[in-house]
């Protein structure tokens, strides 16, 4: 795709990218977070296609995160394919005051927010059009008061279509981990998110691959079910941090069906929570 000429007089560049005309304009479409909310972090996770287990790595990364002390929240952006609160066991409707929506708390203190949440039969299909969804993920940040949050994580649909670019233009995202698999289309499907956020200044903050290996439960060996692993490839040729190589899981699984899944482990992601935590440092 042939880049944008920058549309600004006294710049002299051929492309938008690191330019600060280009960044004055992405702030133009900036929405104010509800005056009730102090999020200092807001981390987008992403993924090229889909069905490379997105939420499962941000629900364990919520998880691994609240385990630390750090105050979380998860913003579902998945309009049309809301699957968090379903694996927290989650009911709405969300309770509302003047002030605004407030989010639903699971069982190990992550707020929640989701349109399943709002819903009166979370099962209805959401037909909606690309505006109104992104009009959706802006009232998420705008309308619902999430408190004091160190992280709030967006769990994002797949692609690079209207949500993402809406929460890459409108919330003050910090950085984003992309979630990938380990087939042959694993190279494509992370330069596409990487380019995406590159057109839009978000730092990457490194790639999680999911279903790695299935660890054999008798003798341990690690077998790599969707053949052998080439996130380390893609990720040095772009210059990433690999941040997390998570197995299958049958007890993920089975806690997520439960909705069970804040008793969930997932120690894999620790390289993914410490460069979140680099955030921290640097703020």
């Amino acid at each position: 795709m042939a880049e944008k000429e920058c549309s600004s007089a006294s710049c002299s560049k051929e492309s938008c990218e690191g330019c600060p005309s280009a960044k004055k304009e992405q702030k133009r479409f900036a929405v104010d977070m509800n005056v009730y909310s102090d999020v200092k972090h807001v981390i987008g996770i992403v993924s090229g296609k889909g069905g490379v287990g997105k939420s499962m790595v941000t629900a364990s990364l919520a998880n691994l995160l609240a385990s630390k002390g750090y105050r979380v929240g998860i913003m579902d952006a998945d309009i049309t394919g809301p699957s968090i609160p379903r694996m927290y066991g989650l009911k709405g409707p969300a309770q509302a005051d003047d002030n605004g929506i407030l989010p639903v708390l699971t069982d190990n203190d992550i707020k929640v927010m989701s349109i399943n949440l709002l819903m009166p039969d979370p099962e209805a299909p959401v037909v909606w059009r690309g505006p109104i969804l992104a009009n959706m993920v802006k009232q998420f940040w705008s309308d619902v008061i999430w408190g004091e949050l160190d992280y709030l994580l967006v769990d994002m649909p797949p692609g690079t279509g209207d949500v993402p670019l809406t929460v890459f233009q409108s919330l003050p995202v910090d950085g984003i981990l992309i979630v990938t698999s380990p087939q042959e289309l694993v190279q494509m499907i992370v330069k596409k998110a990487y380019n995406m956020a590159k057109m839009m200044n978000i730092p990457i903050l490194g790639v999680v691959e999911n279903y790695s290996y299935l660890k054999c439960p008798d003798c341990g060996k690690e077998i790599p079910v969707f053949g052998k692993s080439k996130v380390d490839a893609a990720a040095k040729e772009l210059g990433l941090l690999v941040a997390g190589k998570l197995p299958i899981d049958p007890k993920l699984t089975e806690l997520s069906d439960e909705g069970e899944f804040a008793k969930a482990e997932n120690p894999y992601l620790e390289p993914a929570a410490a460069a979140v935590a680099v955030l921290d440092v640097k703020h």
